[in-house]
């Protein structure tokens, strides 16, 4: 059976399954199973990264700073094989990464599981930087060079390559997958945020009952205003421009974007932490005693521990996307002769996405008082299950709105940069903006790849223009269905990452010792080398 025959019956299988059991089937993924108290996902994602990280000896501390180096471009050589260097692999990855679940995404996690599922962000990183480093390498190692000239690699051809041609259908499964997500998590989410952020401000200056605000019923259960169509139309646009350019293109736009985004969001950040220093240690003590020890009105809702562990799990893998395999899509178009040397530079990306940005998102909500505003509070504070119901309806609390996932963030900064002037909430607006736009840039080239891998060339047009629409028809959606339906993809398409580097483990580790066993010099060193040996 070819790949695409093979891509075509998965989509059939998954767009069924959605019709026919809803979303709730999806979102199962996060669950499954339900007997256990702890699901499947959580332990495939958290043992594999306990696994790897033993086996290859705690990489994300030894060998970090050698990533630093590499990223800084010291061993860059021009002419080897592959479309960006070091540098911009990172970047056009963690424009990826380093977005909505960044501000949306922790402030979600805070919202229901509490200021500990900030701890288990933290727990899903540290282990996630080594499954970064191990998906890169092999993704390197076991990449193609096609007739183009451009790079493909990945997880799908990890698993064909280094696996053998009889777990096709796994990595089939992989790209299938991998596309569905470049729709949900890596578009309609982040066109979403963005859509919802610029009409909230909108509304705060016109009204709810402007023309260009005012939600029509288009069915029930679901409203539309003509500004979400405008975002959706110019959001869509801006989109649309760089993605037609290939990944030579995004490369370009994201090497700038992303560190420009992330130094005006980390600056004002870091400005409302030193302005609340006193409530920092409060702050990082809270986070930790309500890991392992939640409110008393907590445990009776969803488990406590574990409602709060499963939050911040899940929204620590959006945010940081270790063990997906989506990143290693980007690093696998890096510059370089030696697998190993770019997984060294894919640690970076855990690190400056959920152990920094992450950190200082939910310690601004924390520190601000900001992190009040959610149902955690609520269900902690109050007793009586019928109030907290009502309470969690109504979306009001003390006379205060109840408030999730980017508006949580605005609020927080917004209250944070009070003493400098009103318009905090603006620079996560902004912030928003461009990380949405950076991460759907760089997940529609993993689509693209993933596509490629499944149908070839000729549908790349098609997935293209199909990614636009899914932007557009984000920006228009509801919340719930678009996060569970995105949650469930990157579940599902984590299953065969995983599987691929545990099968394939012992080759990395010895990849790993025979990387550091010798002498690497920089370029300049290697070309004086040349230049002395030629005299």
């Amino acid at each position: 059976m070819t790949k695409a025959r093979a891509g075509l019956i998965s989509f059939s299988i998954i767009l069924f399954l959605l019709a026919f059991f809803g979303i709730e089937l999806f979102d199962a993924v996060w669950s499954f199973p339900s007997f256990s108290p702890v699901p499947l996902m959580v332990v495939m994602l958290v043992g594999t990264g306990i696994f790897i990280t033993v086996w290859l000896g705690f990489p994300q501390i030894k060998h970090f700073w050698h990533g630093v180096k590499v990223t800084g471009g010291v061993y860059d050589d021009p002419n080897d094989e592959g479309d960006l260097n070091h540098f911009r692999a990172l970047t056009t990855a963690l424009s990826a990464t380093v977005g909505i679940g960044n501000i949306a995404g922790v402030a979600t996690a805070l919202y229901y599981g509490g200021p500990g599922a900030l701890f288990w962000m933290w727990v899903t990183a540290f282990f996630g930087t080594t499954l970064k480093y191990a998906e890169c390498s092999l993704s390197l190692k076991y990449r193609q060079i096609g007739d183009d000239g451009y790079t493909a690699g990945g997880p799908m051809y990890t698993i064909e390559n280094g696996m053998g041609r009889q777990w096709r259908w796994l990595a089939v499964a992989f790209a299938s997958f991998a596309v569905i997500c470049s729709f949900a998590t890596g578009n309609a989410i982040q066109s979403f945020t963005v859509s919802d952020q610029i009409y909230s401000e909108v509304a705060t200056i016109l009204g709810e009952t402007h023309f260009l605000t005012f939600k029509h019923t288009v069915w029930t259960g679901f409203e539309l205003s003509i500004m979400q169509v405008i975002n959706g139309v110019v959001l869509s646009s801006i989109i649309g421009l760089v993605i037609i350019g290939g990944i030579r293109r995004i490369g370009n736009v994201t090497g700038y974007l992303a560190p420009f985004m992330a130094a005006i969001y980390v600056t004002a950040a870091i400005a409302i932490l030193i302005t609340n220093f006193s409530e920092i240690g409060k702050g990082f003590s809270m986070v930790v005693s309500m890991a392992f020890n939640p409110p008393a009105g907590i445990a009776g809702v969803g488990g406590g521990v574990l409602m709060t562990m499963l939050w911040g799990i899940k929204r620590g893998l959006y945010s940081n996307e270790a063990g997906q395999g989506s990143a290693a899509i980007a690093h696998s178009t890096a510059k370089t002769k030696y697998p190993i040397r770019e997984g060294a530079v894919a640690m970076l990306g855990p690190f400056i996405d959920t152990l920094l940005i992450c950190t200082l998102t939910g310690m601004v909500i924390i520190t601000t008082g900001a992190w009040k505003h959610t149902a955690f509070f609520v269900r902690m504070t109050e007793t009586d299950p019928d109030t907290i119901r009502q309470i969690l309806e109504s979306g009001v609390y003390n006379g205060h709105k109840l408030l999730n996932s980017s508006l949580l963030t605005s609020f927080a900064f917004k209250e944070g940069l009070s003493w400098l002037f009103s318009y905090g909430d603006k620079i996560v607006t902004l912030a928003v903006l461009l990380f949405a736009i950076s991460t759907a840039i760089s997940w529609s080239y993993y689509g693209d790849r993933s596509a490629n891998y499944l149908f070839g060339s000729g549908a790349l047009n098609t997935y293209k223009w199909f990614f636009i629409l899914f932007f557009f028809i984000g920006a228009i959606a509801e919340l719930e269905a678009i996060w569970a339906f995105g949650d469930a993809a990157l579940g599902i398409m984590t299953f065969p990452n995983l599987i691929s580097i545990i099968i394939l483990s012992t080759s990395l580790r010895k990849m790993t010792k025979d990387y550091f066993s010798r002498e690497h010099l920089t370029y300049k060193e290697i070309l004086a080398q040349q230049g002395s040996d030629s005299l």
